[in-house]
């Protein structure tokens, strides 16, 4: 008999393996990974072809603001997929 195949004593908790991700937590996951690419794709442009002009359009509300903040709640949402759990049902008490 291996040690995962012996019966549990009278008081201890037996768990089941359940997986640390479910649907859920991958949802959230690719829904930060998306709004941390849309955030990079809202930073790029506003440059100037000649390096002797410049073109104050690098300094807009959308690249200094709005994709900052669109990367910064991607993060959030990544840590929060990867940091919530959901209610545990496996666990039971023998007695």
């Amino acid at each position: 008999m291996k040690a995962k195949d012996k019966p549990a004593k009278e008081g201890q908790s037996v768990s089941v393996n359940i997986p640390t991700f479910n649907k859920n937590n991958y949802i959230i996951l690719l829904a930060g990974l998306a709004l941390i690419a849309i955030g990079y794709l809202l930073m790029i442009g506003g440059g100037s072809d000649d390096p002797n002009l410049f073109n104050p359009e690098i300094f807009n509300f959308q690249r200094i603001t709005l994709a900052p903040i669109c990367c910064l709640l991607g993060f959030v949402a990544i840590i929060f997929a990867i940091m919530w759990r959901p209610k545990k049902t496996g666990e039971k008490t023998v007695d």
